[in-house]
């Protein structure tokens, strides 16, 4: 993994994960995206702590991240769909409205790993990552192959306690938890 690595001689710390799947069309038997999400945080220790479906809406996509930023049971939201360039894709929108801070890297980064997955097309992503409180929140486009590459590739690493030189878990710390 260029410029990190995961030290085997750190604890793993285990966090509460939610998924949303942000789509109109798509219904819970449909979530592929979501179901591979799914698959990938119950194979990496962490814990999947909620999963939801909502529509193309920004009040929908805010009052259930809020929720879920207020339960000290979750430190991490995955969000999938979206994040195009139609007039319904309004993930970015609802949810940088929520962030304290952006994670601007994370999308320099998630460009250059689609591109080499997508092309050009990468152009009309966007893909984005915050922390709201203690809790840091991913937003990756619907697709299976977008949400394989932005855990695979981003996510799983960057939420792992072992990366070296560091993790996103350092920021997530709750009050009165041990540094």
């Amino acid at each position: 993994m260029p410029g990190g690595r995961i030290d085997v001689d750190r604890a793993f710390t285990v966090l509460g994960i939610a998924l949303l799947t942000i789509s109109d069309p798509r219904g819970a038997r449909e979530d592929a995206s979501g179901d591979l999400l799914a698959e990938r945080v119950n194979a990496s220790g962490h814990r999947l702590r909620a999963r939801s479906l909502v529509g193309d809406d920004m009040a929908g996509i805010q009052s259930q991240v809020r929720a879920w930023i207020d339960d000290p049971d979750i430190d991490v939201i995955i969000t999938n769909g979206g994040t195009g360039i139609t007039r319904r894709d309004v993930a970015p929108e609802a949810l940088r409205a929520l962030f304290d801070k952006e994670l601007e890297g994370f999308a320099v980064l998630w460009h250059l790993i689609s591109y080499e997955t997508v092309g050009v097309s990468t152009l009309q992503s966007r893909a984005c990552a915050g922390i709201a409180g203690n809790t840091a929140i991913y937003v990756l486009p619907g697709s299976t192959g977008a949400c394989r590459d932005g855990w695979d590739k981003l996510i799983g690493t960057q939420i792992d306690s072992r990366h070296r030189p560091c993790s996103i878990v350092e920021a997530l710390r709750r009050p009165g938890e041990a540094t």
